[in-house]
């Protein structure tokens, strides 16, 4: 039996505009305990006023994605991308990330590593590859090149409705925990504008269909209001990016029990970045397009009703971006409502009751900052104030 005491915090339970001033009791990876006093371990971590949060989740997070380009994530050897995926959960952890959901890419052999203590690493949600029409987002391959490349390790390219039964049918059997499609253009993608619809109703209802079969759910990247209606009324839930969304298109959302993963993180530091991670001009004007109506995307969301969950999707050496998507979230959204979108809201896009929340009977994954968030919510994206993870109620070393 492990057991992990918590002495005088300030609490976030992952809703409440109030904090609480309580102790906290884990045993066996479980909170059982929150009160004035509670039992005391023999590990005992006095925090002294520091605030306790659930650990934080990234709800559109690519352990695979070592880089920008698709013939280096999808042809490179998948030793050499495992490899690179675990150091890039490893650091997601320590940034206080104890939860994060893969969409577009893992297997089995990855969650293994991590459900087996091999490597250190957040909770590790994963959809397989993304599916992607020819010619869709998921596909890499330039117009002026004729070379084979039908996906491997973070994208597929799948075309018809019987064939794309059988890859849903496949991730489910490898374990994966939704599945992720591309249904509009992307930023990096070489041959597809932003806006179109892809792949056809039948197509998307096909894996809607095996996923509710599974209990599961689909994914979509969208980012215009025709592929994000497009995504829903042929059964999607969970809309990621989604920059381009209008009002009309953010009420349809409501209506349809969807979620907006927005991902602000990406698009701001590629406009930075862009020449330090070699984006190709085509990938410039297809993110200035959608870089600076992500925060309203995000505002018409929530205006709606929408839940609105929280994600990074950062790739390559941007990784390092990760808690500066908090700061531009909180600048859409205020700071109470991007706490909520990276631990309750997310938890429940990912169906998972135990996780986002400092409760009785949730998972003691928790994060220690020095300061009261929302008193000072610079604590969340500066790197240079202590922070104490733990993880399943084992602190991080």
């Amino acid at each position: 039996m492990s057991e992990l005491t918590i002495t005088d915090a300030l609490i976030f339970d992952g809703w409440s505009a109030e904090l609480a001033e309580a102790s906290l009791y884990v045993r066996d990876g479980v909170v059982t305990e929150i009160g004035d006093r509670v039992t005391r371990a023999e590990r005992v971590i006095e925090a002294r006023g520091r605030t306790v949060l659930p650990g934080l989740i990234d709800a559109h997070f690519h352990a695979y994605g070592i880089s920008l380009h698709a013939f280096q994530f999808d042809a490179a050897p998948l030793s050499y991308v495992a490899l690179l995926g675990a150091r890039r959960l490893g650091r997601a952890l320590r940034r206080g990330f104890t939860t994060v959901r893969d969409v577009a890419g893992g297997d089995p052999g990855l969650a293994k590593a991590v459900a087996t203590g091999l490597i250190a690493s957040p909770r590790y949600l994963y959809t397989g590859p993304a599916l992607s029409q020819t010619g869709g987002h998921g596909d890499g391959r330039p117009a002026d090149l004729d070379v084979c490349l039908h996906g491997r390790h973070m994208n597929e390219v799948v075309d018809g409705v019987d064939a794309l039964r059988v890859a849903v049918r496949d991730r489910f059997r490898r374990g994966a925990h939704a599945i992720k499609i591309m249904s509009s253009g992307g930023v990096v993608s070489p041959t597809d504008p932003i806006r179109p619809p892809q792949y056809s109703p039948e197509e998307i209802q096909a894996v809607t269909g095996e996923a509710a079969r599974r209990d599961s759910y689909v994914a979509a990247h969208a980012y215009s209001p025709e592929a994000i209606r497009h995504s829903l009324v042929n059964g999607v839930r969970s809309i990621e990016h989604g920059n381009l969304l209008d009002e009309a298109t953010a009420l349809l959302m409501a209506q349809h029990n969807a979620y907006l993963v927005p991902t602000l993180a990406t698009y701001d530091a590629m406009s930075r970045r862009a020449d330090e991670v070699g984006l190709p001009p085509v990938g410039r004007a297809k993110n200035e397009e959608v870089l600076h109506a992500g925060k309203r995307a995000v505002e018409l969301a929530r205006k709606a009703g929408v839940p609105v969950g929280f994600g990074t999707d950062l790739m390559g050496d941007l990784e390092d971006e990760q808690l500066a998507g908090l700061r531009l979230q909180a600048e859409a959204s205020g700071t109470l409502a991007c706490l909520r979108s990276a631990t309750s809201v997310n938890a429940s896009l990912l169906n998972r009751a135990d996780l986002g929340r400092v409760e009785i009977g949730a998972a003691a994954d928790l994060l220690i900052l020095p300061r009261n968030p929302l008193e000072s919510p610079d604590v969340l994206w500066d790197e240079s104030a202590p922070r104490l993870v733990v993880r399943s109620g084992v602190p991080l070393d």
